[in-house]
């Protein structure tokens, strides 16, 4: 397994992954010194990475690979097909993945990602329209669903 950490708008960054495809892209909170090379097989991520933090890019297009459960990455998958500066709640991505009553399991895969980012679970909100959990912190949540739209008609009331 290769890694590098890189610096993000929202901090630094590790990445994870090999010739099968991207496993991790995790925040770091604390300082760490960024990598001075990047491995090959995590070449791609690390351009696709900053193309996103340009805004030059919405969607990625890497071979993932994460560890996880059978419903973890049915999860997953579904949180893929949420648009680039759309939100939906945990409540909708139930329906979506056909039980209603699985909130709190898709609620938990969705906390469990471990591709920051590339992966948007960012993109998933309370059904109330409110920021809820976070791995990173709901200041990054808040930073990355501004920066995907930051035209966003704010409340008059």
């Amino acid at each position: 397994m290769e890694h590098c950490i890189v610096n993000t708008p929202l901090g630094f960054a590790k990445l994870e992954g090999d010739e099968n495809g991207v496993s991790s892209l995790t925040v770091l909170n604390n300082d760490v010194a960024v990598s001075s090379t990047i491995p090959e097989v995590l070449d791609d991520a690390v351009s696709q990475l900053n193309e996103y933090f340009k805004g030059e890019r919405k969607i990625f297009s890497l071979n993932l690979n994460p560890e996880g459960t059978d419903f973890q990455k049915r999860v997953w998958d579904k949180l893929l097909t949420i648009p680039y500066g759309k939100t939906t709640s945990y409540l909708e991505l139930s329906k979506e993945l056909g039980d209603v009553k699985a909130i709190r399991a898709v609620a938990s895969a969705n906390g469990k990602n471990p591709l920051w980012i590339i992966v948007p679970c960012h993109r998933v909100i309370g059904s109330d329209g409110s920021l809820t959990g976070y791995a990173g912190g709901l200041h990054r949540k808040q930073w990355l669903l501004e920066h995907e739209n930051p035209y966003k008609q704010q409340s008059l009331f």
